[in-house]
């Protein structure tokens, strides 16, 4: 029997209530910084393997917006938020007010902060609500970001970690700004990479029995 055969629907509905809570407090901190009402809920999160993740970020050759950082603390591990170039456009302009190409120069340090700014913030929150529900200590580390190819962003990520477990826990993320009539969606997704020991510290105190 595989790892995450152990690893049952409940699990999972429990870190998605982690992760609704986490959304909750981060649209509460991006709602001030805006100025105006938004949105954050968590729809789903699953267990995947690594091949996957690069599928679902786009594909290897899909050209995305990135932050990239470490978790700290008692199960430590590693973070990339994840969004693609249409999206990542739309936060910034969201963000600083003037309109961007991720792939071009109108892509400042300006555009960059604000979206560093932002996985920041939801990191922050999720790993917050995360630790509160598994009694586990988890802090982020100062995000970096990059634009680059999918592939390329999450293998360079995984070099930079001395060591890392075969899965990733992908936790979906909608974003809206609520006052809108018809609010266009922007669809994150985050991939939390816990280190081997942090993946079972985690599932063990949610309740997952591991057997040899």
């Amino acid at each position: 029997m595989s790892l995450t055969d152990e690893i049952k629907p409940m699990h999972l509905d429990v870190l998605r209530e982690a992760g609704n809570i986490g959304a909750g407090n981060a649209a509460t901190a991006l709602s001030q910084l805006l100025n105006k009402k938004i949105d954050l809920n968590v729809p789903s999160v699953r267990i995947v393997d690594f091949q996957e993740m690069q599928k679902m970020a786009g594909g290897e050759e899909k050209v995305v917006a990135a932050a990239f950082l470490r978790v700290t603390g008692e199960a430590p591990g590693s973070m990339f938020l994840i969004l693609q170039k249409e999206e990542a456009e739309e936060l910034a302009f969201s963000l600083t007010g003037k309109e961007v190409n991720i792939i071009d120069d109108s892509f400042d340090e300006l555009a960059a902060s604000a979206l560093r700014e932002l996985g920041n913030i939801l990191a922050g929150a999720y790993l917050s609500a995360l630790s509160d529900f598994t009694s586990i200590s988890m802090q982020p580390s100062v995000p970096s970001l990059a634009v680059d190819m999918a592939g390329a962003i999450i293998s360079a990520g995984l070099l930079e970690i001395s060591q890392a477990g075969d899965y990733a826990i992908v936790i979906d993320t909608v974003m809206e700004e609520a006052d809108k009539e018809k609010a266009a969606n922007a669809n994150g997704q985050f991939f939390l990479l816990p280190d081997p020991e942090a993946f079972y510290k985690i599932f063990q105190s949610l309740g997952v029995e591991w057997n040899d």
